[in-house]
């Protein structure tokens, strides 16, 4: 008793919560009512005894009590009367309760609980480092700011995720996340994360939770850049009036870019960056004449000037070779100069005969990201069906809805799938999509299909099952964001390419596009070259030889920028000059 009441007391006085010292009472007095009926239990053990005849001393009496509570059994002291025997069985099932039941489940709710919550509060943090600044607040927890934390992390933007539990922050600092505990509505949590020398602070929770989060910030920050997500069209002068600096509708957004590659009865050169003259362009094999031919038998180079700088193939972005055979099911990426991309759109369309011309697009799934899918379509002009479970059609004037369960074959050959060019799969459950995928992909064998994925681990199962082009809601924000910390240094073409700037340095400078080894070393693409007197060279003289000021616009995935940065360019960042550059940058991308 003198222990339990110690480990109670200690545990008040190390979690002076009120709900603390509320549990460590309810123990005591437990603990409490627990002694008085071993007392009484003893007591009676020494009359009844007394009633049979015996006499046993009072800590005989204590010894046998707890010896038939816990039930660890009789040993050489028994009851021969009746009486005693009733009163045994008492006290055993007491004990079995008390002892085996309630005691335990009372000692880890009201002891071994607060006091585990009390160590996990200890290793949580509740502010960021004293000196840290240029920082990035993430507020929302959910797949999609895990994956903005984890990209921050990899462009060297230190970031912190704010918290609403305990748990959650543990949680995520298990996955190597920088997460802060605090409530979203708090001024002083804020202050807490030095918001006012951060980055920007990036809302990514429901539209009411995101005004709340911008009145919190600006109690104590006012002028720190912040962005926010809305899902409704009236939340965004809401969120704006709050003190949002820039707001998003980022499923809307993902609507309108699964639209870009739908194959049509006529070209569509997709334009994805421009820097200055340079252009980086996408367009479907298919709406080509291309079809059959190697790279080295197109010499886009030579006839137009374009360079063929990847190819995505099932998902995967492959960097061409001469011999490499375009087929119809794959994108090209081009660059080149505007001029030279509209002159390939004018010489190299392929005519669709009319007895092959394609039906309607097909859309399943009319929620934000469908419906913002179907009326980009319908603004290019295209044929558009929409198949959903509901009647849609009041919010989509001017298309036709098919009512009904996108995987009812009856369902679909009515919205027109056996003559449709491309199937647009939007529905907000990846394992729908994947489904849906594997279903069209067995009806229409030779169909394009692209499919909408929440979570970034799902873009590879999408593609295995069949779809041309997956697009990430996920990829898409970290997109957005990164574009709008680092302008124009990295920009995030589509799922894992990006195309960004690095100095030559001295590791290049004297050698050549051909000698330098970057594609081989790398796998990189070098699409332009900006000269030390400013002249951007697009698709540059590959005997050209680099110097120290040049900047380079390569283009690669992920894992190709990353070997790139290790072998050429060790030392890139922000150097302290550059700063306030990047700030000024930042700021107007925000306020654009």
């Amino acid at each position: 008793m003198a222990a339990m009441k110690a480990i109670s007391s200690h545990l008040s006085m190390g979690q002076p919560e009120r709900g603390s010292r509320r549990n460590a009472g309810y123990f005591m007095r437990f603990m409490i009512m627990l002694a008085v009926v071993i007392a009484v239990f003893s007591v009676l053990f020494h009359f009844i005894m007394l009633y049979e005849g015996r006499e046993y001393s009072w800590i005989t009496g204590l010894y046998w009590t707890l010896t038939v509570m816990s039930t660890l059994g009789f040993g050489d002291i028994t009851f021969r009367s009746d009486l005693g025997m009733l009163f045994s069985i008492v006290v055993l099932l007491t004990g079995i309760v008390s002892l085996l039941i309630v005691l335990p489940s009372t000692f880890i709710q009201f002891v071994y609980n607060p006091w585990l919550e009390s160590q996990k509060k200890k290793e949580a943090q509740h502010n960021v480092p004293a000196g840290v600044k240029k920082h990035v607040i993430i507020v929302g927890v959910s797949p999609i700011t895990r994956n903005l934390a984890q990209v921050l992390t990899r462009y060297g933007f230190y970031n912190v995720m704010l918290c609403p539990t305990t748990q959650q922050a543990l949680d995520l600092m298990d996955q190597g996340i920088h997460a802060v505990v605090g409530d979203y509505d708090d001024s002083d949590v804020y202050r807490k994360l030095r918001a006012e020398s951060a980055r920007m602070v990036v809302a990514l929770d429901n539209d009411v939770r995101n005004t709340n989060v911008a009145f919190s910030l600006r109690e104590y920050a006012g002028e720190v850049p912040m962005v926010a997500r809305a899902e409704k069209d009236e939340s965004i002068d809401i969120l704006k009036l709050a003190g949002c600096t820039r707001v998003f509708q980022f499923r809307k957004a993902l609507g309108h870019s699964l639209t870009r590659r739908v194959v049509t009865g006529r070209l569509n050169v997709s334009q994805l960056a421009s820097f200055g003259p340079l252009v980086i362009a996408e367009t479907s094999v298919k709406q080509t004449t291309l079809g059959g031919l190697t790279i080295k038998e197109c010499d886009l180079r030579g006839r137009l000037g374009i360079n063929v700088v990847g190819l995505w193939d099932h998902g995967e972005f492959k960097n061409p070779l001469p011999s490499t055979e375009l087929e119809d099911h794959m994108v090209m990426v081009l660059a080149g100069t505007r001029e030279q991309i509209e002159a390939f759109s004018a010489a190299l369309g392929r005519e669709i005969p009319a007895d092959e011309a394609p039906g309607p697009v097909l859309v399943l799934g009319a929620g934000r990201v469908g419906t913002a899918a179907a009326l980009a379509l319908k603004e290019r002009g295209l044929d558009v069906v929409v198949v959903d479970k509901q009647n849609v059609a009041p919010k989509l004037p001017g298309i036709r809805v098919q009512v009904g369960d996108a995987a009812d074959l009856a369902t679909l050959e009515r919205a027109g799938i056996r003559t449709a060019p491309s199937i647009i799969i939007t529905t907000h459950d990846d394992d729908i999509n994947t489904y849906l995928t594997i279903y069209c992909r067995r009806l229409r064998p030779d169909v394009q299909i692209i499919s909408r994925s929440n979570l970034d681990r799902n873009v590879h199962v999408l593609h295995a099952a069949g779809a041309n082009l997956v697009l990430s809601l996920a990829s898409l924000v970290s997109t957005r964001i990164i574009n709008l910390l680092e302008p124009g240094r990295v920009f995030m073409l589509n799922e894992g390419l990006n195309i960004f700037r690095a100095d030559a340095g001295a590791e290049l400078a004297g050698k050549t596009l051909i000698n330098s080894g970057i594609r081989k070393n790398t796998r990189c693409n070098v699409v332009a070259v900006k000269t030390v007197e400013g002249e951007m060279l697009v698709n540059p003289d590959p005997k050209r030889e680099f110097r120290e000021g040049d900047e380079l616009f390569l283009i690669g995935d992920s894992s190709a920028e990353t070997a790139y940065y290790e072998r050429y360019w060790p030392d890139r960042g922000l150097l302290e000059d550059e700063e306030p550059s990047a700030e000024k940058s930042l700021r107007a991308a925000l306020l654009r």
